[in-house]
Protein backbone atom coordinates (compact mmCIF):
# COMPACT_ATOMS: atom_id res chain seq x y z
CA UNK A 1 0.00 0.00 0.00
CA UNK A 2 1.28 3.41 -1.46
CA UNK A 3 1.95 5.83 1.71
CA UNK A 4 1.47 8.84 -1.03
CA UNK A 5 -0.77 11.37 0.95
CA UNK A 6 -3.35 11.83 -2.32
CA UNK A 7 -3.47 7.77 -2.81
CA UNK A 8 -4.31 7.81 0.83
CA UNK A 9 -7.06 10.30 0.39
CA UNK A 10 -8.33 8.93 -2.52
CA UNK A 11 -8.81 5.22 -0.66
CA UNK A 12 -9.90 6.97 2.16
CA UNK A 13 -13.25 8.23 0.28
CA UNK A 14 -13.09 4.72 -1.73
CA UNK A 15 -13.65 3.25 1.93
CA UNK A 16 -16.39 5.78 3.01
CA UNK A 17 -18.36 5.19 -0.14
CA UNK A 18 -18.06 0.86 0.07
CA UNK A 19 -19.02 1.87 3.76
CA UNK A 20 -21.93 3.24 2.38
CA UNK A 21 -23.25 0.40 -0.15
CA UNK A 22 -22.50 -2.23 2.63
CA UNK A 23 -24.68 -0.04 5.62
CA UNK A 24 -27.45 0.34 2.54
CA UNK A 25 -26.98 -3.15 1.47
CA UNK A 26 -27.74 -4.63 5.16
CA UNK A 27 -30.14 -2.21 5.74
CA UNK A 28 -32.37 -3.07 2.07
CA UNK A 29 -31.14 -6.07 1.23
CA UNK A 30 -31.49 -8.13 5.04
CA UNK A 31 -33.28 -6.16 7.55
CA UNK A 32 -36.27 -5.82 6.06
CA UNK A 33 -39.97 -5.96 7.74
CA UNK A 34 -37.73 -6.94 11.31
CA UNK A 35 -40.10 -5.89 14.03
CA UNK A 36 -38.67 -2.98 16.13
CA UNK A 37 -37.76 -3.18 19.84
CA UNK A 38 -39.18 -1.66 22.89
CA UNK A 39 -36.49 1.08 22.61
CA UNK A 40 -36.58 1.71 18.98
CA UNK A 41 -40.89 1.92 19.13
CA UNK A 42 -40.08 4.96 21.90
CA UNK A 43 -37.64 7.09 19.79
CA UNK A 44 -39.95 7.04 16.91
CA UNK A 45 -43.13 7.66 19.00
CA UNK A 46 -41.18 11.17 20.42
CA UNK A 47 -39.97 11.66 16.46
CA UNK A 48 -43.87 11.37 15.75
CA UNK A 49 -44.57 14.02 18.97
CA UNK A 50 -42.11 16.17 17.45
CA UNK A 51 -43.04 15.71 13.76
CA UNK A 52 -46.78 16.79 14.98
CA UNK A 53 -45.81 19.67 16.70
CA UNK A 54 -47.00 18.10 20.45
CA UNK A 55 -43.01 18.49 21.27
CA UNK A 56 -41.14 16.12 22.97
CA UNK A 57 -43.84 13.68 25.05
CA UNK A 58 -45.28 10.53 24.60
CA UNK A 59 -48.77 9.83 23.18
CA UNK A 60 -50.85 9.00 26.77
CA UNK A 61 -50.21 5.23 27.68
CA UNK A 62 -52.44 2.23 26.99
CA UNK A 63 -54.48 1.62 30.10
CA UNK A 64 -53.29 -0.79 32.34
CA UNK A 65 -50.39 -1.37 30.83
CA UNK A 66 -46.98 -2.55 32.34
CA UNK A 67 -44.31 -1.20 29.91
CA UNK A 68 -42.45 1.71 30.93
CA UNK A 69 -41.76 4.66 28.89
CA UNK A 70 -38.62 5.90 29.64
CA UNK A 71 -37.09 9.81 29.67
CA UNK A 72 -34.58 10.28 26.58
CA UNK A 73 -32.40 12.57 25.61
CA UNK A 74 -33.66 14.58 22.78
CA UNK A 75 -31.27 14.87 20.07
CA UNK A 76 -31.92 11.21 18.25
CA UNK A 77 -35.76 11.73 18.13
CA UNK A 78 -35.01 15.37 16.66
CA UNK A 79 -32.72 13.15 14.23
CA UNK A 80 -35.23 11.10 13.52
CA UNK A 81 -38.06 13.92 12.84
CA UNK A 82 -35.81 15.36 10.50
CA UNK A 83 -35.01 12.85 8.32
CA UNK A 84 -38.49 11.72 8.31
CA UNK A 85 -38.85 9.44 10.69
CA UNK A 86 -41.72 10.64 13.27
CA UNK A 87 -43.81 11.13 9.56
CA UNK A 88 -46.13 8.10 10.78
CA UNK A 89 -46.64 5.11 12.44
CA UNK A 90 -44.15 2.21 11.44
CA UNK A 91 -43.48 -1.09 12.05
CA UNK A 92 -39.74 -1.49 11.17
CA UNK A 93 -37.29 1.12 10.77
CA UNK A 94 -38.24 3.39 8.33
CA UNK A 95 -36.43 3.60 5.22
CA UNK A 96 -35.50 6.89 5.51
CA UNK A 97 -33.71 6.73 8.63
CA UNK A 98 -31.82 3.77 7.54
CA UNK A 99 -30.66 5.85 4.30
CA UNK A 100 -29.69 8.78 6.69
CA UNK A 101 -28.32 7.07 9.33
CA UNK A 102 -25.71 5.09 6.89
CA UNK A 103 -24.78 8.29 5.40
CA UNK A 104 -23.84 8.81 8.94
CA UNK A 105 -22.37 5.89 9.23
CA UNK A 106 -19.80 6.43 5.86
CA UNK A 107 -19.19 9.71 7.80
CA UNK A 108 -17.82 8.17 10.85
CA UNK A 109 -15.37 6.10 8.67
CA UNK A 110 -14.01 9.27 6.94
CA UNK A 111 -13.84 10.56 10.43
CA UNK A 112 -12.42 7.23 12.01
CA UNK A 113 -9.35 7.64 9.25
CA UNK A 114 -9.02 11.46 9.98
CA UNK A 115 -7.82 10.32 13.98
CA UNK A 116 -5.87 7.23 12.50
CA UNK A 117 -4.14 9.44 10.42
CA UNK A 118 -3.02 12.00 13.44
CA UNK A 119 -1.69 8.71 14.94
CA UNK A 120 0.46 6.83 12.44
CA UNK A 121 0.17 9.28 8.82
CA UNK A 122 -1.80 7.68 5.81
CA UNK A 123 -1.27 3.66 6.02
CA UNK A 124 -2.80 3.79 8.85
CA UNK A 125 -5.70 6.43 7.43
CA UNK A 126 -6.09 3.97 5.10
CA UNK A 127 -6.28 0.67 7.24
CA UNK A 128 -8.37 2.28 9.91
CA UNK A 129 -10.85 3.33 7.04
CA UNK A 130 -11.43 -0.13 5.61
CA UNK A 131 -11.47 -1.65 8.70
CA UNK A 132 -14.48 0.68 10.28
CA UNK A 133 -16.13 0.64 6.30
CA UNK A 134 -16.57 -2.99 6.89
CA UNK A 135 -16.75 -4.01 10.51
CA UNK A 136 -20.30 -5.75 10.54
CA UNK A 137 -21.14 -4.13 14.09
CA UNK A 138 -20.97 -0.36 12.62
CA UNK A 139 -22.44 -2.04 9.27
CA UNK A 140 -25.77 -2.99 10.51
CA UNK A 141 -26.25 -0.12 13.77
CA UNK A 142 -27.25 1.82 10.81
CA UNK A 143 -30.00 -0.33 10.07
CA UNK A 144 -31.53 0.16 13.59
CA UNK A 145 -33.77 2.97 14.86
CA UNK A 146 -31.63 3.57 17.67
CA UNK A 147 -29.12 5.95 18.95
CA UNK A 148 -25.59 4.39 18.29
CA UNK A 149 -24.88 4.75 14.32
CA UNK A 150 -25.60 8.94 14.75
CA UNK A 151 -23.89 8.88 18.27
CA UNK A 152 -20.62 7.05 17.22
CA UNK A 153 -20.42 9.57 14.35
CA UNK A 154 -20.93 12.68 16.82
CA UNK A 155 -18.66 11.35 19.27
CA UNK A 156 -15.80 10.73 16.81
CA UNK A 157 -16.79 14.09 15.80
CA UNK A 158 -15.79 15.68 18.95
CA UNK A 159 -12.70 14.04 18.92
CA UNK A 160 -11.28 15.15 15.94
CA UNK A 161 -12.23 19.06 16.81
CA UNK A 162 -10.65 18.65 20.30
CA UNK A 163 -7.68 16.91 18.49
CA UNK A 164 -7.51 20.22 15.98
CA UNK A 165 -7.84 22.29 19.57
CA UNK A 166 -4.67 20.51 20.86
CA UNK A 167 -2.87 21.11 17.72
CA UNK A 168 -3.28 24.76 17.99
CA UNK A 169 -1.78 24.85 22.00
CA UNK A 170 0.76 24.05 20.38
CA UNK A 171 1.13 26.56 17.70
CA UNK A 172 1.66 30.56 17.84
CA UNK A 173 -0.86 32.72 17.20
CA UNK A 174 -3.61 30.24 16.35
CA UNK A 175 -7.01 30.73 17.34
CA UNK A 176 -7.31 28.43 20.25
CA UNK A 177 -10.94 29.46 22.09
CA UNK A 178 -12.81 29.19 19.03
CA UNK A 179 -11.30 25.73 18.37
CA UNK A 180 -11.93 24.57 21.98
CA UNK A 181 -15.61 25.73 21.66
CA UNK A 182 -16.48 24.26 18.52
CA UNK A 183 -15.25 20.68 20.21
CA UNK A 184 -17.14 21.56 23.19
CA UNK A 185 -20.37 22.49 21.24
CA UNK A 186 -20.13 18.71 19.25
CA UNK A 187 -19.66 17.49 22.51
CA UNK A 188 -22.87 18.81 23.79
CA UNK A 189 -24.43 17.29 20.90
CA UNK A 190 -23.01 14.13 21.34
CA UNK A 191 -24.50 14.52 25.20
CA UNK A 192 -28.10 15.71 23.58
CA UNK A 193 -27.94 12.48 21.78
CA UNK A 194 -26.82 9.67 24.67
CA UNK A 195 -26.28 11.51 28.10
CA UNK A 196 -23.80 8.59 28.56
CA UNK A 197 -21.07 11.41 26.75
CA UNK A 198 -21.44 13.27 29.63
CA UNK A 199 -18.60 11.44 30.86
CA UNK A 200 -16.74 12.48 28.45
CA UNK A 201 -16.64 15.89 29.46
CA UNK A 202 -14.87 15.82 33.26
CA UNK A 203 -12.74 13.10 32.00
CA UNK A 204 -11.18 15.49 29.37
CA UNK A 205 -11.08 18.37 31.47
CA UNK A 206 -9.19 16.72 34.24
CA UNK A 207 -6.61 15.59 31.68
CA UNK A 208 -6.55 19.00 30.01
CA UNK A 209 -5.95 20.93 33.58
CA UNK A 210 -3.33 18.14 34.70
CA UNK A 211 -1.58 19.07 31.54
CA UNK A 212 -1.39 22.66 31.60
CA UNK A 213 -4.24 23.18 29.28
CA UNK A 214 -6.67 25.75 31.53
CA UNK A 215 -7.68 27.39 28.63
CA UNK A 216 -9.07 24.81 26.03
CA UNK A 217 -10.65 22.62 29.18
CA UNK A 218 -12.42 26.06 29.96
CA UNK A 219 -13.69 27.04 26.66
CA UNK A 220 -14.37 23.14 25.99
CA UNK A 221 -17.03 22.88 29.55
CA UNK A 222 -18.11 26.58 27.66
CA UNK A 223 -19.43 25.41 24.65
CA UNK A 224 -20.88 21.76 25.98
CA UNK A 225 -23.11 24.30 28.73
CA UNK A 226 -24.25 26.33 25.66
CA UNK A 227 -25.47 23.38 23.98
CA UNK A 228 -26.93 21.28 26.85
CA UNK A 229 -27.74 24.45 29.34
CA UNK A 230 -30.98 25.62 27.64
CA UNK A 231 -32.21 21.86 27.26
CA UNK A 232 -31.68 21.61 31.20
CA UNK A 233 -33.37 25.11 32.06
CA UNK A 234 -36.13 23.60 29.72
CA UNK A 235 -36.28 19.88 31.84
CA UNK A 236 -36.50 22.00 35.16
CA UNK A 237 -39.31 24.16 34.03
CA UNK A 238 -41.04 21.16 32.76
CA UNK A 239 -40.20 18.94 35.29
CA UNK A 240 -40.08 20.76 38.24
CA UNK A 241 -36.86 19.39 39.23
CA UNK A 242 -33.05 19.34 37.89
CA UNK A 243 -32.91 16.70 35.12
CA UNK A 244 -29.52 17.54 32.88
CA UNK A 245 -30.52 15.76 29.83
CA UNK A 246 -32.88 13.16 30.34
CA UNK A 247 -34.17 10.37 33.55
CA UNK A 248 -33.25 7.42 31.61
CA UNK A 249 -29.99 7.30 33.44
CA UNK A 250 -31.54 6.43 37.37
CA UNK A 251 -33.28 3.02 35.80
CA UNK A 252 -29.95 2.60 33.80
CA UNK A 253 -27.48 2.50 37.01
CA UNK A 254 -30.96 0.74 39.04
CA UNK A 255 -30.83 -2.20 37.14
CA UNK A 256 -26.93 -2.75 36.32
CA UNK A 257 -26.37 -2.57 40.05
CA UNK A 258 -29.34 -4.64 40.93
CA UNK A 259 -28.93 -7.21 44.01
CA UNK A 260 -29.80 -10.08 40.68
CA UNK A 261 -27.46 -8.10 38.50
CA UNK A 262 -24.39 -10.12 36.84
CA UNK A 263 -23.06 -7.37 35.67
CA UNK A 264 -23.57 -7.64 31.86
CA UNK A 265 -27.29 -6.81 30.17
CA UNK A 266 -30.38 -4.59 30.20
CA UNK A 267 -33.59 -5.68 31.98
CA UNK A 268 -34.01 -7.67 28.53
CA UNK A 269 -31.22 -9.73 28.83
CA UNK A 270 -32.12 -10.20 32.77
CA UNK A 271 -35.93 -11.13 32.85
CA UNK A 272 -36.10 -11.40 36.92
CA UNK A 273 -34.76 -7.94 36.78
CA UNK A 274 -37.61 -6.70 34.71
CA UNK A 275 -40.06 -8.26 37.20
CA UNK A 276 -38.68 -5.97 39.97
CA UNK A 277 -38.73 -2.81 38.24
CA UNK A 278 -41.83 -3.37 37.47
CA UNK A 279 -43.05 -4.05 41.06
CA UNK A 280 -40.50 -0.80 41.94
CA UNK A 281 -43.03 0.85 39.54
CA UNK A 282 -46.18 -0.68 41.15
CA UNK A 283 -44.91 0.36 44.61
CA UNK A 284 -44.40 4.43 43.33
CA UNK A 285 -48.25 4.83 41.77
CA UNK A 286 -48.43 7.51 39.05
CA UNK A 287 -44.89 8.89 39.52
CA UNK A 288 -43.47 10.11 36.10
CA UNK A 289 -39.91 8.58 35.42
CA UNK A 290 -38.65 12.13 36.06
CA UNK A 291 -40.28 11.99 39.27
CA UNK A 292 -38.77 8.07 39.74
CA UNK A 293 -35.34 8.69 38.82
CA UNK A 294 -34.07 9.69 42.14
CA UNK A 295 -35.78 6.83 44.41
CA UNK A 296 -33.86 4.55 41.50
CA UNK A 297 -30.29 6.17 42.58
CA UNK A 298 -31.46 6.14 46.22
CA UNK A 299 -32.24 2.33 46.16
CA UNK A 300 -29.64 1.52 44.42
CA UNK A 301 -26.96 3.23 45.96
CA UNK A 302 -28.65 2.17 49.63
CA UNK A 303 -27.42 -1.42 48.60
CA UNK A 304 -24.25 -0.70 47.46
CA UNK A 305 -23.79 1.10 50.57
CA UNK A 306 -24.82 -2.16 52.90
CA UNK A 307 -23.19 -4.40 50.59
CA UNK A 308 -19.94 -3.24 49.32
CA UNK A 309 -18.02 -6.32 49.22
CA UNK A 310 -20.66 -7.85 46.84
CA UNK A 311 -20.49 -4.52 44.57
CA UNK A 312 -16.62 -4.77 44.27
CA UNK A 313 -17.32 -8.01 42.98
CA UNK A 314 -19.61 -6.99 40.67
CA UNK A 315 -17.60 -4.39 39.36
CA UNK A 316 -15.35 -6.55 38.32
CA UNK A 317 -18.19 -8.98 36.64
CA UNK A 318 -18.40 -5.49 34.46
CA UNK A 319 -14.90 -4.96 33.75
CA UNK A 320 -14.86 -8.55 32.45
CA UNK A 321 -18.20 -8.64 30.31
CA UNK A 322 -16.95 -4.96 29.33
CA UNK A 323 -13.69 -6.70 27.19
CA UNK A 324 -14.72 -10.59 26.94
CA UNK A 325 -17.89 -10.24 24.79
CA UNK A 326 -20.37 -12.68 26.09
CA UNK A 327 -23.33 -12.22 28.65
CA UNK A 328 -26.44 -12.50 28.45
CA UNK A 329 -27.41 -9.52 26.34
CA UNK A 330 -25.50 -11.67 23.31
CA UNK A 331 -28.00 -14.85 23.92
CA UNK A 332 -30.80 -12.32 22.80
CA UNK A 333 -29.72 -12.35 18.98
CA UNK A 334 -29.95 -15.61 16.35
CA UNK A 335 -26.67 -17.33 15.97
CA UNK A 336 -25.52 -15.92 13.06
CA UNK A 337 -25.46 -12.44 14.56
CA UNK A 338 -23.87 -13.62 17.60
CA UNK A 339 -20.74 -15.37 15.94
CA UNK A 340 -20.34 -12.43 13.62
CA UNK A 341 -20.58 -10.27 16.54
CA UNK A 342 -18.05 -12.00 18.46
CA UNK A 343 -15.57 -12.61 16.06
CA UNK A 344 -15.33 -9.31 14.46
CA UNK A 345 -14.53 -8.08 18.15
CA UNK A 346 -11.69 -10.55 18.89
CA UNK A 347 -10.18 -10.39 15.66
CA UNK A 348 -9.85 -6.42 16.35
CA UNK A 349 -9.13 -6.73 19.78
CA UNK A 350 -5.84 -7.93 20.41
CA UNK A 351 -4.12 -6.07 17.43
CA UNK A 352 -6.15 -3.04 19.22
CA UNK A 353 -4.30 -3.32 22.46
CA UNK A 354 -1.15 -3.80 20.54
CA UNK A 355 -1.66 -0.45 18.42
CA UNK A 356 -2.76 1.42 22.24
CA UNK A 357 0.66 0.55 23.17
CA UNK A 358 2.79 1.66 20.21
CA UNK A 359 0.25 4.60 19.86
CA UNK A 360 1.52 5.94 23.28
CA UNK A 361 5.14 6.22 22.22
CA UNK A 362 4.13 8.48 19.39
CA UNK A 363 5.23 12.01 19.27
CA UNK A 364 1.82 13.48 18.56
CA UNK A 365 -0.80 10.94 19.32
CA UNK A 366 -4.63 11.79 18.80
CA UNK A 367 -5.19 12.20 22.43
CA UNK A 368 -8.66 12.65 22.72
CA UNK A 369 -9.53 9.59 21.77
CA UNK A 370 -8.01 8.01 24.97
CA UNK A 371 -10.48 10.02 27.40
CA UNK A 372 -13.26 9.35 24.89
CA UNK A 373 -12.40 5.46 25.20
CA UNK A 374 -11.99 6.05 29.08
CA UNK A 375 -15.14 7.63 29.57
CA UNK A 376 -17.14 4.35 27.21
CA UNK A 377 -15.52 2.28 30.00
CA UNK A 378 -16.35 3.89 33.00
CA UNK A 379 -20.05 4.08 31.47
CA UNK A 380 -20.12 0.07 31.05
CA UNK A 381 -18.46 0.15 34.83
CA UNK A 382 -20.78 2.41 37.02
CA UNK A 383 -23.74 0.96 34.71
CA UNK A 384 -24.15 -2.15 32.90
CA UNK A 385 -21.34 -3.11 29.46
CA UNK A 386 -23.71 -4.37 26.75
CA UNK A 387 -22.92 -4.59 23.18
CA UNK A 388 -25.22 -1.44 22.41
CA UNK A 389 -22.53 0.74 24.68
CA UNK A 390 -19.84 -0.91 23.18
CA UNK A 391 -20.06 -0.45 19.44
CA UNK A 392 -20.27 3.31 19.15
CA UNK A 393 -16.98 4.37 21.32
CA UNK A 394 -14.61 1.01 21.99
CA UNK A 395 -14.92 -0.95 18.82
CA UNK A 396 -13.97 2.59 16.49
CA UNK A 397 -11.24 3.11 19.13
CA UNK A 398 -9.84 -0.67 18.95
CA UNK A 399 -10.00 -0.84 14.80
CA UNK A 400 -7.78 2.87 14.99
CA UNK A 401 -5.53 1.24 17.19
CA UNK A 402 -5.39 -2.11 14.89
CA UNK A 403 -4.49 0.23 12.04
CA UNK A 404 -1.79 2.25 14.24
CA UNK A 405 -0.69 -1.01 15.10
CA UNK A 406 -0.65 -1.91 11.59
CA UNK A 407 1.24 1.13 10.21
CA UNK A 408 3.99 0.41 12.56
CA UNK A 409 4.55 -2.99 11.36
CA UNK A 410 4.65 -2.12 8.02
CA UNK A 411 6.89 0.59 8.32
CA UNK A 412 9.43 -1.52 10.15
CA UNK A 413 9.76 -3.85 7.31
CA UNK A 414 9.76 -1.43 4.52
Amino acid sequence: MSVDPIRARRLVVAAALIGLVLRLAFAFGYWVGKPLTHDEREYLALARSLSAGKGFTYDPPREASETPRFGRAPGYPAFLALVGGGRGAFDATPPQVKIAQSVVGAIGVWLVAIVARRAAGPRAAVAAAWGAAMYPPLVWICAYAFSEALFSTAALAAAVLLNGALDRTETPNRSVPASGIAAGIMTGLAMLIRPAMAFFLPVTVVWLIATRRIVLATVLAAGAVMVVGPWTVRNLTVYHRFVPIASEGGVTFWTGNHPLAIGEGDMAANPAIKISEIAFRRSHPGLSQEELEPLYYREALAYIAAHPVWWAGLLLNKVFYTVVPIGPSYALHSPLYRASSIASYLIVLPFGVLGAVMWCRRPHPPESLFPLALSAVIVCILFFPQERFRIPVIDPTLIICAAVWYAHRVNKTL
